[in-house]
């Protein structure tokens, strides 16, 4: 372990070496897990994994404490002017659903829900949540008590829906399968297992079938190339397409078009894991205690929407989405003679649209069904061309 990460905190710690312990344990009967079930396991195993083992997580929001030991910053903790702003779209998607119902998938620490709501201004729209963590279901009901009347949380995704669907990186932490193309060109899917003294590492075995055609559809064979395919992403969105009977699907995520994802110089693929606030690259260690997620093929998304029954209505950066849907006209109402006030509330806009921070890397996806709109996100820059 670098030196340059910060340590757990002891109770984390024992956490995780015990979760790790029962990781072990399973995999002396197993023998082998497939890295997206490893992913699964220390990211959603009830009790233990990261999110749903009931540690602090999200940074900027509550407690000193919480930003100490959180590990990540979401765009809606950043600014409230990022859900006032996502309201825009949101209002032209339900009135064109005939619907006012939103349904937000992982809502943090319901900061996003809580500013949408208060620049709709609309006692009429009921909204859903579907969180899977515990201990953010409960900072959600704390964060949104003044709508506690509108707020309703949901255990799984209702057979039909009318409304505007929101999934601000959510996508990113699907668990992935890894996959690794060897000297001959043989493309492997990688794999967790024991070693002779019991300790985590990797092993490659030959992609199924499935995997080998997939991927000869997407990119060229590149020996020693690294990289991840999202399939429960996938499913999910075509899950969605079968849900939703009327109105629009807002994904919003960091990731590339499939061109640009499986380029040969990102040839370690995308995978990344966070542990307060440091960001690196082995996602085998602290088990429950880290992030780990990949960034969104979003061709791959468009088509598997194709598949649903849903339309790609735009696709552009969360720059120019922000903007296309008036976040500097916002802005512009701000007094910059009070300068303490207006550097406070300017600088982390400049971190959402900065294309060296947020504004590039961060993607933003609307799909529809029987939507009939010009969505405003999208007005300018629409970048469906390259998918």
């Amino acid at each position: 372990m670098s030196a340059n990460f910060p340590r757990p905190v002891p109770e984390a710690i024992v956490h995780s070496q015990q979760f790790l312990q029962y990781i072990t344990d399973s995999l002396h009967n197993k023998k082998e897990l497939s890295f997206e079930d490893w992913m699964d396991t220390v990211l959603y195993s009830p009790g233990w994994g990261y999110y749903t083992g009931g540690l602090a997580k999200l940074s900027g929001t509550n407690t000193p404490t919480e930003k100490l030991i959180g590990d990540f910053t979401t765009a809606p903790e950043l600014s409230h002017w990022y859900g006032r702003t996502l309201a825009k779209q949101v209002e032209q998607v339900l009135a064109a659903s005939d619907s006012q119902c939103i349904l937000e998938f992982g809502a943090g620490s319901g900061k996003l829900a809580f500013d949408m709501l208060e620049t709709l201004n609309n006692s009429t729209i009921n909204y859903f949540i579907l969180e899977l963590s515990a201990d953010l279901k409960q900072r959600q009901q704390q964060t949104l008590a003044k709508f506690s009347n509108q707020v309703k949380w949901l255990d799984q995704l209702p057979p039909s829906f009318s409304g505007c669907i929101i999934a601000n990186e959510v996508m990113d932490a699907m668990p992935v399968k890894l996959l690794e193309w060897n000297a001959q060109g043989d493309l492997q899917e990688v794999f967790i297992s024991l070693d002779d003294v019991s300790n985590i590492h990797y092993v490659l075995h030959p992609a199924s079938n499935e995997l080998q055609q997939l991927f000869s559809q997407r990119m060229p064979t590149l020996s020693g190339y690294r990289t991840e395919i999202n399939l429960r992403a996938e499913s999910w969105i075509k899950e969605l397409g079968r849900c939703l009977n009327k109105g629009g699907i807002l994904l919003i995520d960091y990731g590339f078009p499939r061109q640009e994802y499986y380029h040969p110089q990102r040839h370690q693929g995308t995978l990344m894991c966070h542990l307060q606030h440091h960001a690196h690259s082995n996602p085998l260690i602290y088990p429950g205690l880290q992030d780990i997620t990949a960034h969104i093929d979003f061709t791959a998304m468009a088509d598997a929407a194709l598949e649903g029954n849903l339309e790609v209505l735009g696709y552009t950066s969360q720059a120019r989405f922000l903007m296309n849907c008036g976040i500097l006209q916002q802005l512009s109402q701000l007094n910059p003679d009070d300068v303490h006030h207006y550097a406070k509330e300017i600088g982390p806009v400049q971190k959402l649209l900065s294309e060296a921070e947020m504004g590039e890397l961060f993607k933003v996806m609307l799909l529809g069904k029987q939507l009939d709109i010009d969505p405003i996100g999208f007005s300018y820059a629409d970048r469906r061309y390259t998918l």
